[in-house]
């Protein structure tokens, strides 16, 4: 199975980033819209964004580490920072609200230098076609064939994203080198 090396800084700038752009900046759109960009930027370019691996949730699929970040910002008791980062980075980056809206509140402007160009483009073709939509909407589009799968709380593989991608089977070859 590849595996990824996620990258906990660029993650963090990455949510920074969608969150002050998003149109609806809760934590179900933050991580959607970055899983629609992560398929896109793998698609085209052979790698993803931050590195994340994904998890086969209820509701849809989730990168496992953005999300571990995102659970830190929200303040839940006993979560653990990933590896690359500390917890006070994490709480003077954002915040999410533990109320019913779980909105992502950016405290500082993402550090573009984290990202390169192609993850922008990526990040903004995901929001524009994405950021409206309603939870539902996400919900439905997101339980697709990656999704399913996997078992529920289980790792999606990279390869199963890469196979579900135009010319699959070229970006598996690579991917495998």
């Amino acid at each position: 199975m590849l595996k990824t090396r996620f990258d906990s800084e660029k993650a963090l700038e990455a949510i920074l980033y969608v969150a002050s752009k998003a149109p609806i900046p809760d934590l179900y759109h933050v991580g959607k819209l970055m899983y629609f960009a992560d398929r896109k930027h793998l698609e085209r370019y052979g790698r993803l964004i931050t590195g994340d691996n994904y998890k086969a949730m209820k509701n849809g699929p989730v990168a496992s580490g953005a999300y571990d970040l995102l659970k830190l910002a929200r303040g839940d008791v006993g979560q653990r920072c990933p590896a690359g980062c500390t917890p006070e980075i994490v709480r003077e980056s954002l915040v999410v609200s533990s109320g019913g809206d779980h909105a992502v509140n950016v405290k500082r402007d993402f550090n573009a230098d984290f990202l390169s160009k192609s993850d922008i483009i990526c990040l903004d073709e995901a929001i524009a076609e994405y950021g409206t939509l309603t939870f539902g909407e996400l919900n439905d589009i997101s339980h697709d064939d990656v999704w399913r799968s996997a078992s529920r709380n289980d790792e999606i593989p990279l390869e199963v994203i890469a196979a579900h991608s135009k010319n699959g089977q070229d970006l598996l070859e690579y991917l495998h080198g």
